[in-house]
């Protein structure tokens, strides 16, 4: 058999096995090196490949199918600095635990380190940041070559998916040919579903005793409080519910939670406490005597402070990926189970609070925010905080809202409350950084329908070349850019006060003209003046295929200033209505 039979044969077994294990998403940046898996990949019928020409772009694209489709999805690219310029996905998929196969071509051992074009040292290229790295077998024919091509493959998509789910990295370095056999490589596809290996990982559970002693903990606490930040399943949303309802306790649920829409009742989901736990007077009334945390730690710094300061507080970390995502530095016990289980089980042997007192505050101080924030609408200017609190009025129902970060994460966490539209709501945090932001939500968009991504005009441009896909492959999505001219957030920060040098090296303003980009990406583009305007906009873009960019000009200064007052506006309703409940 010659080289280009070897090199069929093993890399048609790879891909094959791929798909057997149920991956039927691959994003492709072009290259030479990969040519051999990127043609067999096209050809396989199992598998749906996206093109990608920016490798950064391809990463995050990938990243954002994986995250919408909880479910492994492969990135193919050539060897050198292409591989590189994947590594801010990975590492954002490995801290916010998302499924991905990565999967680098490579110069084969005798052109590494001897000067030859494309060739860099490729192994352990990600370091910490995947679950696994494996420098791929150089291709064989034998039954031998090709069993341990199909069993790397399959337990990449085990070890991605598994708990917690994460990255993992295969090298393949490859000779010339690098074409393969495309008819030969049908011989070496699976007529069924049936994968070299098959692995079972099991999900993490309690014991009966250490069930009875942490719901021992819980019944025994008359005021205590659930924390979710982004939690792994949507599933749990009714099994949290339930043992809020029976142990009397709020639930502070952070908008990634997916607590604040659905039709689940919401009466113990409290969804205003980044604002009212500003106040001073409203953080001294809540004592929590436990903290029961579930999913990575919430957008909220408020919410961060507070607990940092319950001190006397028994804190529970939920975690059934068995992690460590406990910034607090406050957790008395770590309880690696998977969360319905341990949600289901614990209300199944607790019996009901009698006393209700301690959860009508916390709804009563919650209701009276909400009601002053809602005189953000009154707003008659554009400005970023009314925006997020129109958007559960105007999303449509089982959209799905991708949000930057900076300030649209924390504008969503202030002003996107409870609602019953069952608005998924999702975000790269992750890292929390502000690279491939687009390019993640064009990814989510391939895949879930009505995707409306909010993104402020630095994110924006940082990533604009996530816009080439949109073109491509016609992608459907409406984009609000928020644009304050520069790091709107940092006007929130210390750093603000130092007037001088502030704009040149954190309010970076830009002066750009967004109507060019939707030009030349072939987007549809309005600049909105006002409100009524956005409104008819907006609504209109979900009857419209393709890319629509709405661009809502607003204030730096302007947005620093209203979202002051309303923070004082809030704090003096909170103390009226404290001192008249503690009173």
């Amino acid at each position: 058999m010659n080289d280009r039979d070897a090199l069929t044969a093993y890399a048609a077994s790879f891909v094959d096995e791929l798909a057997q294990n149920e991956v039927k998403h691959v994003v492709v940046s072009p290259g030479s090196r990969s040519t051999p898996i990127a043609l067999l990949l096209v050809e396989h019928p199992d598998i749906k490949i996206h093109i990608n020409v920016d490798e950064r772009s391809a990463a995050f694209f990938a990243l954002g199918l994986a995250k919408a489709l909880k479910e492994p999805v492969g990135l193919l690219c050539t060897s050198g600095t292409a591989a590189a310029n994947y590594y801010p996905a990975v590492i954002e998929a490995f801290y916010s635990r998302v499924p991905l196969i990565v999967l680098t071509a490579d110069r084969p051992h005798e052109l590494r380190d001897v000067g030859a074009p494309q060739a860099i040292d490729q192994l352990h290229l990600y370091g910490r940041h995947v679950k696994w790295f494996v420098e791929m077998a150089l291709p064989e024919s034998t039954d031998g070559m090709m069993r341990y091509a199909r069993t790397v493959g399959a337990r990449a998509v085990a070890t991605a998916a598994a708990e917690p789910a994460g990255p993992v990295h295969l090298n393949f370095p490859l000779r010339e040919p690098l074409i393969p056999d495309l008819e030969k490589a049908k011989e070496y596809r699976q007529n069924k579903i049936t994968p070299a290996v098959v692995i079972d990982s099991g999900e993490r559970s309690l014991s009966a005793s250490q069930i009875e002693a942490v719901a021992t903990t819980l019944s025994q606490a008359k005021q205590g409080i659930i924390v979710c930040g982004e939690l792994p399943h949507p599933e749990m949303k009714e099994a949290i519910v339930a043992l809020a309802e029976k142990l009397a306790f709020p639930i502070l649920a952070d908008p990634l939670s997916q607590l604040r829409s659905g039709s689940h009742d919401k009466a113990v989901i409290i969804d205003a406490y980044d604002t009212f736990l500003r106040d001073e007077t409203a953080k001294a009334a809540f004592r929590p005597e436990v903290i029961l945390r579930f999913g990575a730690m919430p957008v909220s710094k408020p919410l961060l402070l507070f607990m940092k300061k319950q001190k006397q507080a028994i804190t529970l970390v939920v975690d059934g990926g068995a992690g460590w995502r406990e910034p607090a530095g406050l957790a008395t016990n770590m309880i690696y189970s998977e969360e319905k289980d341990f949600c289901l089980k614990m209300a199944d042997k607790i019996i009901s609070s009698p006393d209700d007192e301690w959860l009508r505050l916390w709804q009563t101080v919650n209701g009276t925010t909400k009601d002053a924030l809602a005189s953000v609408r009154d707003e008659s200017e554009l400005s970023e905080g009314k925006l997020f609190a129109l958007l559960a009025d105007m999303m449509p129902l089982k959209s799905t809202l991708f949000v930057g970060n900076s300030m649209p994460i924390r504008d969503l966490d202030t002003f996107f409350l409870n609602n019953g539209k069952g608005i998924k709501t999702m975000a790269n945090r992750g890292a929390n950084g502000i690279d491939g932001v687009v390019s993640t939500a064009l990814g989510v968009s391939t895949v879930s329908k009505n995707t409306v991504l909010a993104i402020g005009d630095l994110s924006f441009f940082h990533d604009m070349n996530g816009l080439l896909a949109a073109k491509l492959q016609k992608q459907n999505i409406t984009i609000l850019l928020v644009n304050n001219d520069g790091g709107g957030i940092f006007s929130f920060l210390p750093q603000a006060n130092e007037r001088e040098h502030f704009e040149t090296l954190f309010g970076t303003p830009h002066g750009l003209d967004f109507s060019h980009t939707s030009q030349l990406y072939g987007g549809k583009y309005n600049k909105v003046q006002s409100w009524g305007e956005f409104e008819k906009v907006f609504t209109e873009s979900f009857e419209i295929q393709g890319l629509k960019i709405i661009e809502v000009p607003t204030e730096r200064e302007s947005n620093l200033q209203k979202h002051r007052n309303l923070w004082s506006f809030v704090s003096q309703e909170i103390k009226m209505v404290l001192d008249r409940e503690i009173s």
